[in-house]
């Protein structure tokens, strides 16, 4: 897992679009305790993230929840990437742990809930500042955020 993430190209653009990703097991009950299945979440959601195009830069799991930092395609959208991820993480744990269907009867492991913030190199005030420096029409904005909020 790399510890910086770079701008990257395709042949139509040149970006970078990193995410901070955080789900929960339903109703928070702490499923990930053991370390083999820590172990196991970790080998899948890197599998999936392999298969699916993005760039793993960071992981964390904690006893009933997941943090990852993820470098991905402009072509993904967000919704897809946590249902990919949620989707065969849970299927991976319940085959390997068939009592957790004890706890989840209906299949559901992961809480519906997500949380995800778009991280990069730089801030918002450095971005602002920057594209507030590429035009001096600053005023016409001003007066469009000002109308828009009356």
């Amino acid at each position: 897992m790399n510890s910086v993430s770079y701008v990257s190209s395709s042949a139509h653009g040149v970006g970078q679009l990193v995410f901070h990703l955080e789900w929960c097991t339903k109703y928070r009950y702490k499923m990930l305790r053991q370390p083999r299945f820590k172990d196991l979440l970790a080998q899948v959601l890197l599998r999936e993230a392999d298969q699916s195009g993005l760039k793993v830069e960071e992981m964390g799991i904690g006893d009933e929840h997941v943090h990852l930092v993820v470098d991905i395609h402009p072509t993904h959208c967000i919704s897809s990437v946590f249902e990919s991820l949620k989707t065969e993480s849970a299927r991976a744990l319940f085959e390997a742990e068939p009592k957790f269907r004890l706890r989840y009867p209906k299949g559901h492991f992961w809480s519906p809930g997500k949380f995800y913030r778009s991280v990069g190199d730089v801030d918002l005030p450095t971005v602002r500042k920057y594209v507030r420096e590429q035009d001096h029409r600053q005023k016409q904005l001003a007066d469009y955020q000002n109308a828009q909020a009356a």
